[in-house]
């Protein structure tokens, strides 16, 4: 019964006002390398690229020095390490919520897909009193990052392969880039937390910065094509490539912005405390994905706490569970943030 409930309800979150867009598919291999000719067999070309990116991931996610942050009333400004054809989406926008008495710990915050412009506030908040300063950070092509002609950040997620590949990496690579300021700032410990894609980005900055202490993943998938291909929150997006391109060949092109490729990298890593929270009714990231990448985490014997909660994606959101998710992300990471044996 709770589960027809749940789900029953995440079909009316997910579609109301609905304004999502279905855009035509493109390869986009000029988004993923200057290189790129037209000539080539674009499958072929994005396929041979991900291979290469995954066997040298530390250079796909690598960042350059930032030179210039601006910090003007707890709002942080610099230019992203990736300049896109969208001008907007160029200059990246993150919240500072400090904890005024030390910097003994620090998170970062990376919301949703389509996260409203104030979105995450309240968790921050909540960091922010309990001794942990919050810096919430705007994902590319949203906010004040949204090029004109977009409604949503359809950018980010989108049938066009090449530009998503790219617009996930700038995400990697911006979360890297804040990770960067916090340190110079004087932050000793460094978590991060991240939702539904927000938690993609995270994993991947996890794995690829040791700078971050401790991790909180909140909704998880190990491919995400088959996020996208399934999940309901993405129907326009599958629209664009159904006809186009297969499932299989989805995945092959989309596996160095996939956290399952990555566990090998993981495993070999000193342990850092991380938690992966999913939920039992999720129509967006379908439960059997999270429980493959659980599963996984295990065969690899990667450290790790996992928390189920009985409720679907955007009901996450919702009462009672949003004040659950909450206190399991706040405890867990100022527990490993905050605590004497942090490092």
């Amino acid at each position: 019964m709770l589960k027809r409930y749940i789900q029953k309800r995440e079909r009316f979150l997910a579609f109301l006002n609905d304004n999502r867009k279905i855009y035509p598919f493109e390869w986009g291999i000029e988004f993923v390398s200057e290189k790129a000719s037209n000539s080539q067999n674009p499958y072929e070309f994005l396929t041979s690229f991900a291979q290469k990116a995954i066997a040298k991931s530390d250079e796909l996610f690598s960042i350059p020095e930032i030179k210039k942050y601006e910090l003007n009333d707890n709002v942080l400004i610099w230019k992203s390490a990736i300049e896109t054809p969208s001008v907007q989406n160029n200059t990246v926008y993150a919240r500072l919520f400090p904890y005024k008495k030390d910097k003994r710990a620090a998170v970062v915050v990376l919301p949703h897909w389509n996260a409203k412009a104030g979105s995450y506030f309240d968790l921050c908040k909540v960091f922010q009193r309990v001794g942990v300063s919050a810096l919430r950070l705007t994902l590319p092509y949203h906010e004040e990052r949204m090029p004109p002609e977009l409604e949503r950040a359809d950018y980010l997620v989108s049938p066009n392969i090449g530009r998503t590949i790219q617009s996930v990496r700038q995400a990697v690579l911006d979360t890297r880039s804040a990770v960067s300021w916090l340190k110079l700032q004087g932050y000793e410990n460094i978590g991060i937390v991240g939702t539904s894609i927000g938690s993609c980005v995270a994993f991947l900055a996890f794995v690829h910065d040791q700078e971050i202490k401790a991790g909180v993943f909140n909704h998880v998938s190990g491919h995400f094509a088959d996020v996208v291909w399934r999940g309901i929150s993405t129907y326009h997006v599958r629209a664009g490539l159904d006809g186009k391109i297969t499932l299989e060949e989805l995945r092959n092109c989309w596996l160095p912005i996939s956290p399952i490729v990555y566990l090998e990298k993981l495993a070999k890593q000193p342990y850092r405390p991380q938690r992966y929270i999913y939920t039992l009714y999720d129509l967006s990231f379908p439960v059997d994905l999270s429980k493959k990448l659980m599963k996984t985490l295990q065969e690899y014997g990667i450290k790790h706490s996992e928390v189920k909660l009985p409720c679907g994606h955007y009901t996450l959101g919702e009462p009672p569970w949003v004040y659950l998710d909450g206190w399991k992300i706040v405890t867990f990471l100022r527990k490993h943030l905050r605590s004497k044996k942090a490092t």
